[in-house]
């Protein structure tokens, strides 16, 4: 991607100019990373609305709607350079809109889940390119050395994006319908494409780099089929046996395998692996990989608990998971000043301490804990990943240079994408497999629209989501207390696999630098954001 004129060129100050600018990409980023949040508190709404009694949907069905999402941004993160080059950024950034808008028209439209998660990957081709070209047209318009002030405005919709999605997903759900939280993109949407229309400068399309066309085919199919694999064990009894999950397993493992053989071969490969050389850099995304799967997978399952657990509505359910966004919009600012004065070494272990702290407190939840204890521990864990992420981000590329800063950030964005799809997948399967191991209630195999019969824990949800129906069945109460507190243990159990997870975070993070480390960033060069 072609260099920003250098510092010389720019004033000192923020001016009126770049700041129009600002709130065009602010604005994109906006609908990108609300949408990402918005739907957590949604997936039991999806559960109601797209099953039923007698053919129910599985959370890890209706969980591929967040992990389609998120590897569709994986998929286009590593093309949004090559694109911007070869078609322009205005233009290029001006389709990601569409794209995003358009997608989010048709998730509305959608009539069965399945249709919604791949309406759901439309979308997320245009969100995922929304935050790189952002940052290629502010690096152009401010210069970069004025963007460490203007990462602060940036900063807002990255911190208030984990707090207000799902308040505002669990209002719409509840004073409209599940299908707003996708209409409210469509106003937004178009006033962002007018908006930029208006006020990014045209530029024309430059000489690109190459396109890797088969690292794209390779990738991305590699990944959907091994994750599709793993989500079809609770479809398939927990059985690795079954055609439907060892045939997509190993057809996955097989396209991955082959996309890292072939990444050491052209020129300019769609990841560049080469990079894995550099130590710093390949400890910081496999903790980055680690982190990422265990805490956006486990954060997936609170709004839901809530639901599902305790009877919550979808705004309270988002209220309530509020604390863990307020927690990393404490720690983020302190992190990333402390990240100039103290080794990386010594920042990220707290903060991955204060989430393992935290998340163990959501392994000993039950049907009846108190609110304020879940409440600190979800604040608890927000101080921890506030503190962990940007430090992480800032030591694996402090000690690349020139062109090798660019293809690091596109390599660290595709692997966080690429855990929380991993972590969402494998959490949702967890739970999953837990609540279908409860007994089914005796006499309800004959009930009219139970197919097989209702399991103790599904009828506890049953009664929390659905009353109306519940009272219908007239199930014996006994069975609905039993299924209620293996249902929350259930949650808690995949709770547990979260904090393995996290405390095996802590070794790789325990090697990251631990003095203070010489950077080869400087001003001339671009910005960690930007996708070459």
């Amino acid at each position: 991607m072609s260099q920003p004129a250098v510092q010389s060129d720019y004033p000192d100050h923020i001016d009126a100019a770049v700041l129009k600018i600002a709130g065009v990409v602010v604005l994109g980023a906006i609908m990108s990373i609300l949408d990402i949040t918005v739907v957590n508190v949604a997936l039991p709404t999806f559960q109601d609305e797209f099953g039923t009694t007698d053919s129910p949907v599985s959370y890890s069905h209706v969980a591929w709607t967040v992990t389609a999402y998120t590897l569709a941004l994986a998929t286009v993160i590593p093309l949004t350079g090559w694109a911007a080059d070869r078609f322009g950024t205005k233009r290029l950034y001006m389709t990601a809109i569409f794209l995003f808008t358009a997608g989010s028209a048709l998730c509305a439209t959608a009539s069965s889940i399945d249709m919604l998660i791949g309406f759901r990957v439309l979308q997320g081709l245009g969100g995922g390119m929304l935050m790189p070209l952002g940052m290629t047209i502010m690096t152009r318009a401010a210069g970069p050395h004025r963007m460490g002030r203007l990462m602060a405005i940036l900063g807002v919709p990255m911190l208030l994006g984990p707090i207000l999605g799902p308040i505002l997903g669990g209002w719409l759900i509840q004073v409209a319908s599940w299908h707003w939280i996708f209409l409210i993109n469509l106003p937004l949407g178009v006033i962002a494409l007018v908006y930029a229309w208006f006020a990014l400068a045209k530029d024309e399309p430059q000489r690109s780099e190459s396109l890797d066309l088969l690292g794209v085919a390779l990738m991305s199919p590699g990944l959907a089929l091994f994750l599709f694999g793993i989500s079809s064990l609770p479809a398939e009894n927990g059985d690795f046996g079954a055609p439907r999950v060892w045939v997509s397993v190993l057809a996955g493992v097989l396209l991955m395998a082959a996309f890292v053989w072939h990444s050491f071969r052209p020129e300019h490969p769609l990841l560049d692996l080469r990079l894995f050389r550099n130590r710093n850099l390949t400890i910081s995304i496999v903790t980055m990989f680690l982190f990422a799967a265990a805490f956006f997978g486990g954060l997936l399952l609170v709004p839901t608990y809530f639901q599902q657990i305790r009877g919550e509505s979808t705004l309270h359910a988002g209220l309530l998971v509020a604390p863990q966004g307020l927690g990393a919009m404490v720690t983020m600012p302190i992190a990333g000043r402390l990240v100039d004065k103290i080794p990386i070494g010594r920042i990220v272990p707290v903060g991955l301490a204060l989430i393992v702290v935290g998340m163990f407190g959501l392994t000993q939840i039950t049907a009846t804990t108190p609110y304020p204890l879940i409440i600190a521990m979800l604040a608890v864990m927000g101080f921890g990943m506030g503190a962990t992420m940007m430090p992480l981000f800032t030591t694996a590329l402090r000690t690349l240079s020139g062109a090798q800063v660019a293809r690091g950030s596109t390599l660290l964005n595709i692997s966080q994408q690429i855990a929380s799809s991993c972590g969402v997948a494998t959490m949702s399967v967890i739970l999953t497999n837990q609540l279908n191991n409860s007994p089914i209630i005796p006499g309800t195999q004959d009930v009219p629209g139970l197919g097989g019969g209702l399991r103790e824990t599904y009828a506890a949800i049953l009664s929390n989501t659905r009353p109306e129906n519940f009272a219908a069945l007239h199930l014996d109460p006994g069975a609905v207390a039993r299924g209620l507190v293996d249902a929350a243990t259930a949650f808690s159990h995949s709770y547990w696999v979260a904090w393995v997870l996290v405390v095996i975070t802590l070794i790789p993070a325990l090697m990251l630098p631990r003095k203070r480390e010489t950077t080869n960033l400087a001003d001339k060069q671009v910005p960690p954001a930007v996708v070459d």
